[in-house]
């Protein structure tokens, strides 16, 4: 299997930036979705006082993860929020008041059993911190009586441009990291772990290799600096040479795939009992004076982190995530969500036009699912089924190289979103 891959400008200006704390927007809005899987439905009314960290929203959906205040106040509304995706979702609209406290009922869990680990990553509210937001607590939960973890692979590339969080990670809370990969590796029973870190990070893995230098069972992979280089697909099989066919996921090869966040967080929690109500973001962009990392409570919105930041100019653009794979924000009050890792801010705009294809195969040769993106695209145009399937846009990550490769400034990756989504639409009928 050839991964081919593509090298960007990384830009990570605030990669040295000790993380600051954002802690008093005066407004939240916390949405009721913000993982994949079934959304909560809230368990507080408007009216009501909560506290940071106490339950606010919950399902019995086995694919879901509860929501936690995050801040302390008053519930003052109810509304529907769209997605950038299109989706909508309830959202419980919170007043700050007074000093934030935390809820009383918080206590770190007792543990005695597998299945008292993966109850606690529920009841924690974790999702997936690099992006996906799949409930991990799911994840945790596979059958081992069908499937075989021999290897824990924790992700800690961080492959897109500005972004920095997650090596900020590694920066203050080696320790945590470290703790929470032999919690999962203890309670899972899996006999190795190895950590994945782009080669551009070498603070972050002299930090890691020193911590673990007498570990004989964690190791640390340092990775070339391409792109895609920590999508999960690409990732296993730099750190262990196994392949994973289309349709299948890390565990068909052995591997159990979560980002080095959130074993941050599993280390953390099992400590105190403090469940996911806050998320690390990378602000940074061209119009931002101080790029930084900064903790905000889930639910601050947008409009309320650019008045926390040093903007000199207006927004023309402003990205949820990296430039790559992330969604431009159409709404200044969009709240932050558990998945969001970064805020990039952008001035004036240049107009970008497409010109017919060339045919000079760059997408092709960057694709590191090789797949052919014209052939797709034309397959799409086409409105054909049957031709798309056979390409295996299916197999597409969606990550966006293609696009940036293009000379022709063609929105391949955009088309192979919307072939993907034809196509299951298709299916249907």
């Amino acid at each position: 299997m050839i991964l081919n891959s593509v090298k960007l400008p990384h830009f990570a200006r605030a990669a040295e930036s000790i993380t600051e704390v954002f802690d008093s927007p005066k407004t939240v809005v916390i949405a009721m979705s913000q993982h994949a899987g079934a959304p909560c439905e809230p368990l507080v009314k408007i009216g009501d006082f909560v506290k940071c960290g106490q339950l606010i929203g919950d399902s019995e959906a086995f694919v879901s993860a509860p929501i936690h205040a995050s801040v302390t106040g008053k519930v003052v509304a109810e509304k529907e929020i769209t997605f950038l995706n299109g989706r909508t979702s309830k959202a419980l609209v919170i007043e700050t008041e007074g000093e934030q406290s935390v809820f009383e009922d918080i206590s770190p869990p007792v543990i005695s059993s597998r299945e008292d680990f993966i109850k606690a990553i529920r009841n924690s509210g974790l999702v997936g911190l690099g992006g996906a937001g799949f409930p991990t607590h799911v994840k945790l939960n596979y059958d081992r009586t069908k499937t075989t973890i021999d290897t824990l692979v924790v992700n800690g590339a961080e492959c897109e441009p500005y972004i920095t969080s997650d090596y900020r990670e590694f920066i203050e809370s080696s320790d945590e990291i470290i703790n929470g990969i032999k919690l999962v590796m203890k309670y899972l029973e899996i006999p190795k772990a190895v950590i994945g870190i782009e080669k551009d990070k070498p603070k972050a893995i002299a930090a890691m290799r020193e911590k673990l230098e007498n570990e004989v069972n964690i190791s640390v992979r340092a990775l070339k600096t391409r792109y895609p280089q920590g999508a999960e697909k690409v990732l296993v099989y730099q750190v262990t040479g196994r392949v994973i066919t289309e349709g299948e996921l890390p565990m068909s090869a052995g591997c159990l795939v979560i980002n080095s966040s959130s074993v941050s967080f599993i280390s953390n929690y099992i400590k105190t009992g403090m469940p996911l109500f806050w998320r690390r973001l990378t602000l940074d962009g061209d119009i931002v004076d101080s790029p930084k990392n900064i903790v905000v409570p889930v639910g601050t919105t947008l409009r309320e982190i650019l008045n926390f930041a040093s903007v000199k100019d207006i927004p023309e653009k402003v990205i949820f995530g990296g430039p790559m794979m992330g969604n431009a924000v159409y709404d200044l009050d969009m709240p932050i969500t558990k998945t969001n890792n970064a805020v990039l801010v952008f001035g004036k705009q240049k107009e970008i036009k497409s010109t017919a294809c060339i045919r000079c195969g760059k997408c092709t040769y960057v694709c590191s699912m090789n797949l052919t993106p014209t052939a797709l695209e034309h397959a799409y145009d086409a409105r054909d089924a049957e031709e798309l399937k056979k390409l295996r846009v299916n197999t597409c990550m969606s990550c966006g190289a293609c696009s940036f490769i293009c000379p022709a400034k063609r929105n391949i990756a955009e088309k192979n979103l919307l072939a993907k989504q034809f196509l299951l639409t298709a299916d249907k009928k």
